[in-house]
């Protein structure tokens, strides 16, 4: 029985500096590693965000609305580590979006914590202003902490996600896990991107991430990076 903080800290102990997501965007040229460290700080400074800065707390849903991007992997982990539900509710208690989602939520802002990621290089701000009541996290994001201890964490029997209405448990989510380097194109804020990311950690594997490109340049990638491909 485990949870996200317990599966997060001990990938920590035991290989600290290894690439945990690495992030190809072909359209921009961009690539994103994340070791297990600099994943676990960007968590921290997105869960105090989302607690602190935003008020959410244990139980509350989350719906982060993010394409295949290496921030999406990021607010999973927050979500988890501070014990709300990600979830493809329409109407959930906090949202998270880009700039082609972002449409979509700017109305509820004023209902909802609506933040929104540029998916620019580095997560730098938009460069023109969001509508109002929408947060922009290039913004808010860098005064958060590298370190974070919610006050009150997820159990491993609490819900991590619910997809279409079926939960499923920190404990089912985390307790498995993958040991492989696998290269997948499949937005990790959907169930079965967030299921691969929850695996990988757990088993002490990574992730490549990979973004408009051909199926020739998915393969030159996952040779390049010594990972499996992983398309489902």
């Amino acid at each position: 029985m485990t949870s996200f903080p317990e599966t997060l800290a001990r990938a920590l102990r035991t290989a600290p500096g290894s690439p945990f997501v690495t992030f190809y965007d072909e359209a921009s040229g961009e690539r994103q590693e994340l070791s297990t460290t600099t994943y676990a700080n960007w968590v921290a400074k997105a869960s105090g965000l989302l607690l602190d800065e935003h008020g959410l707390e244990r139980g509350d849903s989350i719906r982060i609305d993010l394409p295949t991007h290496w921030l999406a992997t990021v607010f999973l982990g927050a979500a988890w580590n501070t014990g709300l539900v990600v979830t493809d509710s329409e109407s959930p208690d906090a949202v998270v979006c880009g700039p082609e989602t972002l449409p979509a939520w700017a109305d509820g802002a004023g209902k909802r914590p609506t933040l929104a990621c540029s998916l620019l290089p580095f997560g730098v701000r938009f460069a023109d202003p969001l509508p109002q009541g929408v947060h922009d996290v290039g913004i808010e994001v860098w005064g958060q902490p590298d370190a974070f201890t919610p006050f009150d964490p997820p159990a491993a029997d609490d819900t991590a996600t619910s997809w279409a209405g079926v939960e499923t448990s920190h404990a089912d989510l985390f307790g498995g896990g993958k040991a492989d380097r696998l290269l997948s194109p499949v937005p990790s804020a959907s169930p079965a991107g967030a299921e691969l990311l929850a695996a990988l950690l757990a088993g002490g594997g990574s992730l490549v991430l990979a973004t408009n490109a051909t199926d020739d340049r998915l393969a030159a990638l996952a040779e390049a990076e010594r990972a499996q491909p992983n398309w489902s």
